[in-house]
C-alpha cells in the first residue's frame, strides 16, 4: 500500500506538467481500489503475483499471466514507468512490450531491475520515497516539481452508518509487527484526552488478532467504536472525514496523509526519514527505531493537528 500512495503525487505532477497524458496503472489485485481514487488514472490493471507464486505451474496461473501480457501488449503504450525499482515490478513492466523507464543503478531498490530499463534516472536515497518517485517521473518527462506533494485523491461519498454521529478521531493501533505497536495504556490515555475534547475514537483493524486488540482497547475507552471490516475506499472515506488520525507505522497512516487529514504517525521499530508520513498538510512523525514517543508527546502533536483541521 505504501508504494502506491507514495507514487500518487508524481502522477499529480505529471498531469499538471503534461496535460492530456493518459495513465494506466498495473497494481497487485489486493490494492486495486487505491489508484482508482486518483482522477488522472484511466484504467487500473490488477495482477496477482502474490497469489501466482503459490501455484506457478497451474493452468489458472498460466492463463491469468497470459491474459495480463496480452492486455498490456494490446494497449500499445508509449512507455512504462517502474516506480518500485524491484526485479518483480521490472519484469511485469516488460510485459507491455514498450520501453521501460526506471531508477538508475544506485537508486533502484534492487539494482538488477535496471537491466530491464530503456531509460534510467537518479533519485538519491536521502530523499523521502514520495520525493524519489516525483524525481523519477520528472526526469522521464522533462519537468521540475516545485510544489508541496499533492496526492490528488478524490474520495467518493460512502455511507458509513456505524460511525459516531459527531467529531471523531481514527486510532490506527494495528500493524504487521508486534515491535511496531504502541503500548496499549498509551492508546487508552490518548482516547481519554480526546473524549475530554468531545471527540470519539474509531479503531479499524485488518486481521482477527487486530480486531481482538481493537475490541479490548475500545472496552477500556469511554467513547470508542470498533470499525467493521473495511475495503480501501471505505477506509479512505473514514480517514478523510476524521478530525485527526493517529497511527503506528502502517499503510493507513499514509492514506490519511494522502487524503489531507491531520495525521500523527508513531514509530517504535523503524525510522521515518525515508518512509514516514509526508504531505503538504499537517503530517507529523514521532519516534524512531527503539525509541517510541511517550503519550504526552503524542498528545501535544494531536492538539496541533486538531487546531490545523
Amino acid at each position: 500500500m505504501g508504494d502506491i500512495i507514495h507514487t500518487l503525487p508524481a502522477l499529480t505532477d505529471l498531469v499538471c506538467a503534461r496535460p492530456g497524458t493518459t495513465l494506466d496503472w498495473i497494481v497487485e489485485e489486493g490494492f486495486a481500489e487505491l489508484p482508482h481514487l486518483h482522477p488522472a488514472v484511466g484504467k487500473v490493471i490488477p495482477f496477482a503475483l502474490r497469489r501466482w507464486r503459490r501455484s506457478l505451474l497451474s493452468a489458472t496461473t498460466r492463463a491469468e499471466a497470459g491474459a495480463l501480457r496480452q492486455s498490456l501488449a494490446d494497449a500499445h503504450y508509449d512507455c512504462v514507468i517502474d516506480a518500485q525499482g524491484l526485479i518483480k515490478s521490472a519484469l511485469v513492466a516488460r510485459q507491455a512490450g514498450a520501453p521501460v523507464i526506471g531508477y538508475d543503478w544506485r537508486s533502484a531498490r534492487e539494482s538488477l531491475a535496471t537491466l530491464a530499463y530503456a531509460e534510467r534516472y537518479p533519485a538519491p536515497w536521502s530523499l523521502h520515497a514520495v520525493e524519489r518517485a516525483r524525481r523519477l517521473f520528472a526526469g522521464a518527462f522533462g519537468y521540475t516539481p516545485d510544489t508541496p506533494p499533492d496526492y490528488g485523491m478524490a474520495v467518493p461519498a460512502v455511507e458509513l452508518p456505524w460511525r459516531p454521529s459527531g467529531a471523531y478521531a481514527v486510532l490506527l493501533t494495528a500493524t504487521s509487527r508486534a515491535d511496531k505497536e504502541w503500548a496499549e495504556p498509551n492508546w487508552v490515555a490518548l482516547a481519554a484526552r480526546l473524549a475530554a475534547e468531545g471527540i470519539a475514537c474509531v479503531l479499524p483493524w485488518g486481521s482477527d488478532a487486530e480486531r481482538t486488540r481493537a475490541e479490548r482497547l475500545a472496552a477500556a475507552m469511554s467513547n470508542a467504536v470498533v470499525a467493521p471490516r473495511l475495503d480501501l475506499t471505505s477506509a479512505a472515506r473514514l480517514l478523510a472525514d476524521a478530525r485527526v488520525v493517529v497511527g503506528v507505522d502502517t499503510g493507513l497512516a499514509h492514506l490519511a496523509a494522502a487524503v489531507a487529514t491531520p495525521v500523527v504517525a508513531i514509530f517504535c521499530a523503524s525510522d521515518p526519514e525515508r518512509t514516514g508520513v509526508l504531505a503538504g498538510t499537517y503530517a507529523v512523525n514521532l519516534g524512531r527505531r527503539g525509541a517510541a514517543p511517550d503519550a504526552e508527546t503524542v498528545w501535544a502533536a494531536v492538539r496541533q493537528g486538531l487546531a490545523a483541521r
